[in-house]
């Protein structure tokens, strides 16, 4: 089974790299572009067969290693 789990920074926390992206964009000519926040997605295979237990699992891994979650907030999709 496939987990994606979504890492972005929390609501008022400075987010430099989505400030660089959001200036180069405004550099190559895309006017519109309000406040851009970068974050990353890291997919997972697990062997766990039950959704419920590879959510939870997912949930597990994100707290203790792949998000900071002083700084960032995460969610866990099973694909």
């Amino acid at each position: 089974m496939k987990l994606r789990v979504f890492v972005m920074p929390k609501p008022g926390v400075l987010d430099p790299q989505g400030k660089a992206i959001g200036h180069a964009l405004g550099n190559l000519g895309f006017s519109g572009v309000g406040e851009v926040r970068a974050g990353k997605v890291i997919e997972l295979e697990v062997s766990e067969t039950d959704p419920a237990a590879a959510r939870a699992a997912g949930e597990e891994m994100a707290r203790k290693l792949l998000a900071n979650t002083v700084i960032e907030s995460f969610r866990v999709e099973v694909a």
